[in-house]
């Protein structure tokens, strides 16, 4: 938690708490549905909670926009995203039931009215976002066409509309076919050794492609 305040230090008092309500939140549903190694609960706000909150070291979202967590898991980036911008709108969706449980579980027991969870394919998803978020759930040019055509035409942010991804490791095989990609590395604004070689990957994507 204290890496939390420390990177993020103008958190109001709501978010303090939320924040860290987290680990007896994520502790308690992951005895009962396991959707985080029982070796990274020990690191929930480092390699979980920090790391989604990379995303923000790159995009402070604007109130109103719209912002679509695939593959979400138990929530992340989109739980730690929705508490550091409450007026931005998220939807999270995985196509496992019950990781989407623990999802809204969390969301209810944070109290979070800026979030949305539900079992779902990103294909079949009827809706425009401003950015799609995730976090390493397959190779880029797949994940590209699971959500092309869900973008936004109108721009709000200083970053074009499109994709922002969570993920390590060398890319440059992987994102060679994209020309309109900015990678961001961890690395530059947190220590821990963790994030080394962990990227935020920036991929503008055009409206109705």
């Amino acid at each position: 938690m204290q890496e939390i305040l420390k990177h993020f230090p103008n958190l109001t008092e709501v978010q303090i708490a939320q924040f860290a309500k987290l680990e007896e939140l994520y502790k308690e549903w992951n005895a009962k549905i396991n959707v985080i190694s029982r070796k990274d609960i020990d690191e929930l706000y480092t390699r979980h909670v920090l790391h989604s909150l990379g995303i923000a070291k790159v995009m402070e979202f604007k109130p109103g926009a719209d912002v679509m967590d695939v593959g979400t898991g138990g929530g992340f980036p989109g739980i730690p995203l929705a508490i550091l911008f409450p007026e931005t709108n998220f939807y999270l969706i995985d196509v496992i039931a019950k990781k989407i449980k623990v999802v809204q579980g969390v969301a209810d027991g944070l109290g979070l009215k800026n979030v949305k969870a539900e079992q779902k394919r990103a294909e079949t998803v009827k809706k425009d976002f401003d950015f799609i978020v995730s976090r390493a759930v397959t190779n880029m040019p797949d994940f590209v066409v699971w959500v092309r055509g869900k973008i936004k035409r109108e721009q709000n942010h200083d970053l074009p509309n499109g994709i922002l991804y969570l993920k390590g490791g060398d890319l440059t095989e992987e994102l060679a076919v994209f020309q309109r990609v900015t990678l961001y590395n961890l690395s530059d604004y947190f220590e821990d050794e963790f994030f080394e070689t962990k990227k935020v990957v920036h991929l503008a994507m055009k409206y109705k492609v």
